[in-house]
Parts: structure tokens; sequence; C-alpha cells
């Protein structure tokens, strides 16, 4: 008897395609391809240059961001010694001056008061003066006793204390000894004061206006020496023993095209800010040409002791996912890209801290090419 075609060929059709399935299944869960690894042609071998990684010395250099600032050795607050009335500004914002340069005029009755209250003391003293020397001569006559001329000696110290102390006064009022001479000879009160510039600086900051009545405590005008600025950084706590006052150090203005300046630190903080965790250092630099403006940012570098690190060159970092890495030789032919963590770079060298041990190959020239072609071969399946 023969047998049905139709459940042969359904059984043929069904074998080839588990078969088929079995094959698919077989492709899928085959193992990729390492995409950092790399095999090159012995030509293309030619174009690379192999070192080994190796240890040696390296200085790093620490940067921290800074900022300009004025010497606050050459900088100077200026107010008024007395109470009063600004009537005139003679200085603005910018303006050069020099020391005992008049910066504003104020109208004080103060002064005027402890003016005339000096005119009477000294008057007094000559007063008692006079009378002494009336009574030396009636006490040689046998007019008046001891006791007499005792008393107006004893007025007379005491006249003359008066008088130095009023004099005092005009002097802790701002008025100067040719002054206090010429109110003396005149016998002239006025009540005009001058607030003056205690340096030679630039006016960088007026708070004053004409009007305005003024305390003694009012700081009117700040006047600074910019011939000479800091540079002031903050260095992290974990860096802190890098840096020591003394150090040569430079700086680097972004705002005048990364200029670099030479100086030397002439403040390292003794003390952590609590707050940041970091600790204040000072540069003094040069400033002839006033390039250099306060509150402008900077970088400040310091360059630390030598160390022994595992070094490779510049020339083998490739960046790649906003990582570094470098190509290490695995055979003759195969080269592997692998991450690395690394430090700053000094004199064409990197120190590196993780991610590669001493006495590896790697690719020190030609890193560049070689990746591309890694990317080429991936592109490729």
């Amino acid at each position: 008897m023969k047998r049905p075609l139709f459940p042969i060929l359904f059984t043929l059709l069904l074998a080839v395609a588990l078969s088929a399935c079995q094959d698919k299944e077989a492709a899928s869960g085959a193992v990729p391809a390492d995409p950092t690894l790399v095999t090159v042609p012995p030509d293309f071998l030619q174009r690379l240059k192999i070192v080994p990684a190796s240890e040696g010395e390296i200085t790093e250099t620490l940067r921290v961001p800074a900022r300009i600032e004025v010497d606050e050795q050459r900088v100077a607050r200026i107010g008024a010694a007395v109470t009063g009335r600004v009537t005139q500004i003679h200085a603005t914002l910018g303006q050069r001056v020099q020391r005992g340069e008049t910066l504003a005029t104020l109208h004080s009755a103060e002064l005027s008061a402890a003016q005339l209250a000096y005119l009477k003391a000294l008057s007094q003293a000559a007063l008692q003066r006079r009378a002494v020397e009336r009574a030396k001569l009636l006490f040689a006559s046998d007019v008046i006793g001891s006791a007499e001329l005792q008393k107006r000696e004893s007025e007379l110290v005491q006249a003359e204390a008066e008088r130095q102390a009023s004099h005092g006064q005009l002097g802790v009022l701002g008025m100067t000894e040719r002054a206090t001479q010429t109110l003396a000879t005149s016998r002239s009160v006025h009540s005009l004061s001058s607030v003056t510039a205690t340096l030679d600086g630039v006016v960088i900051e007026r708070k004053v206006t004409p009007g305005q009545v003024v305390q003694p405590a009012d700081a009117l005008f700040t006047v600074a020496d910019l011939s000479h600025v800091w540079l002031v950084a903050e260095a992290p706590e974990q860096q802190a023993a890098l840096v020591k006052k003394g150090e040569a150090a430079q700086a680097e203005i972004p705002a005048l095209n990364g200029k670099r300046l030479e100086g030397r630190l002439i403040y390292v903080a003794d003390t952590i800010n609590p707050d940041r965790r970091t600790v204040t250092l000072r540069m003094d630099v040069d400033n002839p040409e006033r390039l250099l403006k306060p509150e402008m940012l900077a970088s400040m570098l310091i360059r630390g002791a030598p160390q022994r690190r595992l070094l490779i060159p510049a020339a083998a970092v490739v960046r790649e996912d906003n990582k570094d890495h470098v190509f290490v030789r695995v055979d003759e032919q195969r080269f592997q890209l692998r991450a690395v963590t690394l430090g700053q770079e000094s004199n064409g060298s990197i120190p590196v801290q993780a991610g590669l041990k001493s006495g590896e190959r790697i690719v020190s020239e030609g890193a560049f090419h070689l990746n591309n072609e890694r990317k080429r071969k991936e592109l490729e399946g």
C-alpha cells in the first residue's frame, strides 16, 4: 500500500526549518570581536614607534584658580579727620594722585571750635607768662612773697598744658604744624578742612559726594599703588604639602592672551579654610604697566618637588569618549586600546596613576593613526 505524499513533504520541510533556526541561534550566540583590539599588517607596523612604559623623575605642576588683588601693604582707605559737610571734590576714579594731594574739601564747625580753643589757650599762656615775669620782679623787690610767685608759676604751667592739649587736638583734626603756626600768627579762624592722599597711587574707590556730611570713621577714598599686585589662590588641602613660602611660581592670565608672569610665594596660610577646605596662597607680582587689574581672573602654577613616577610620552595618549587611553602591544601584530588615569603633563611626559604597569610596551608614535585603523575595522565588522 502506498503512503500519502503530503505527510512526507511536510516532515522534510519541518526538518529544514528546524535546522535553519538552530543555525541562526548558533550564529547569534557567537562571541563578538573585542572592539578594543586591532590587528595590523606588517607594513603598518613600520609607521609605529613602540616603547616600554618606564619610571622616571617628573616635577608636577600644581595649577589652581586665582585672582588679582591689590597689595594690602600698598593701599590706603582715606577719610576725613573731622565731622563736616563736603564742599568740593578734587579727585575722580582712576586719577593718579601724589602723597599729600587734596582729594576733597569740607566745612567743619568742629574745626573752627578747636581753632578758637587753641587761640584762647595761646593767649592765656602768654598772659600767664607775662604775669610770672612781673611776679619775679615784684618778688625781687620784696613786694610779694614766695607763695604768690609760686601761685603765678603754677597758673603758667596749667596754661601751657591747656595750650599743648589744644595744639594736639588740632593735629588730631588734620591740621599740619605749618597750618597751626599760621593760625597762631594770623589769629584768624577758618572752618575748611582737607582730605589728603596718604600715599602715591590711583583712586580706585570714591564714596563721597558734594554736600554729604561725613564722620571721621567714614572711608571716603581708596587709593592703591598698583605697581605691585597680589595673585591670591586657594589650593586644596590635599596639595598643601606641595606649596611653601618662598617657592617659585608662575601666573597665567587668560585676559592677557595667556601671558605668564614669574614670581614667588610670599604667603602660605597656616590654617585651612573650613568651608572650602583650601589653603590661601599669595604671590607678589610686578605690574609696572598697570596691565593687571584687581579682580582679574588668573591661574597660579606651582612646581612641586621631583618624584619618581611611571611615565609615558604625551604623544602616546589617545582621547576616546572623554577619557585617556593608550595602545598596549598584545603580540607581534595586535594592539589593545586601554583606558588609563593620568597626571599633569610636564616637559612632554605624563605620569600614569592607574591602568598601566611598568615594562608594558605601548605605542608612543602613530597612536592616532592606529586608532583610526581600529575604528575603520570596527565599522567594517
